[in-house]
């Protein structure tokens, strides 16, 4: 059911999601080409933001806490996830794997690529940081608008 908390969860998460992605650019190789990569983790980041805070919002700070802070978690999980399977699947299409158990080992290997190449302090404290702010933004909504 729409809540206002859960609007409100997925409209900061996904601004979260699109600042950090803006700021893990320019870790990554100068000539990697980005394309829509901030835009579909701002997608991503609503719908994290709507289903894991805002659904859980409105049992007080420190579970507001603990929210935002599982959502940031599952937003950087599906963030990797999904970009890492894309990268796969464009690495498939030129034969690269031997099989469907070498290109499923293979999403892992870029995520963890990835998760190491995006590991600076100033990313992972802005999304710890902003992911536990939008947990209590949300729990403040949650018992305002009840």
């Amino acid at each position: 059911m729409p809540t206002a908390s859960r609007l409100i969860a997925a409209i900061c998460l996904a601004a979260l999601a699109f600042l950090v992605s803006e700021m893990a650019k320019p870790l990554f190789d100068e000539d990697k080409q980005f394309g829509n990569f901030s835009v579909i983790n701002l997608v991503i980041g609503l719908i994290v933001g709507w289903q894991v805070i805002g659904s859980r919002a409105g049992r007080g700070t420190a579970a507001g806490i603990n929210n935002g802070l599982t959502g940031g978690l599952v937003l950087y999980f599906w963030v990797l996830f999904l970009h890492s399977g894309y990268k796969m699947f464009q690495v498939s299409m030129r034969g690269r794997y031997d099989g469907a158990f070498d290109a499923a080992g293979a999403v892992f290997e870029i995520m963890y690529e990835n998760a190491l190449i995006t590991a600076s302090a100033l990313v992972i404290t802005t999304l710890i940081v902003g992911a536990a702010l939008t947990g209590l933004v949300a729990e403040f909504v949650a018992k305002r608008a009840s």
